[in-house]
């Protein structure tokens, strides 16, 4: 620490302008807008990306892209997933649903559709109902001699 960075309190209760009080204040007449213009005037605002006339920049640049709404819907789970359900000792039925993926908040209470990827293990046979697997997910339900029910 030095002397010339100490900063004093005065700086820190920073005094508010006071606008038209005359020259000697340093915002008399004009009171800090300048001469003429939109902006000098009471109400004179420029909205937000106004160029001055310019084509703007968000109109000038083409438009791209589109993001499905079916996404708000759908989710992904992980075997890893279900299987923590199983080690916390929350689930003893073999039986996976929709239903109870929301009842133990793995996915949220929006989701419709739900899809289980292979990503983790899983030690035990487990009945998969009404959701959608891919191969792998399938492959391995199937060595430990699960049942898999697609809808």
């Amino acid at each position: 620490m030095y002397l010339n960075t100490i900063s004093s309190i005065n700086k820190l209760c920073k005094s508010k302008k006071r606008l038209g009080r005359g020259i000697g204040s340093g915002f008399g007449k004009t009171s800090g807008r300048g001469h003429k213009g939109q902006k000098s005037r009471s109400g004179g605002k420029v909205r937000l990306g106004f160029e001055g006339g310019q084509t703007p920049l968000y109109r000038r640049l083409p438009k791209f892209g589109f993001v499905s709404r079916k996404k708000i819907f759908n989710d992904e789970v992980r075997l890893s997933e279900i299987e923590s359900l199983y080690k916390s000792g929350k689930i003893n039925d073999k039986i996976i649903n929709l239903y109870i993926l929301k009842k133990f908040n793995i996915v949220k209470k929006n989701i419709k559709y739900v899809k289980i990827i292979s990503s983790g293990r899983i030690f035990f046979p487990v009945i998969v109902e009404g959701l959608k697997v891919t191969k792998g997910v399938f492959s391995k339900i199937k060595i430990l001699g699960g049942i898999v029910k697609e809808s």
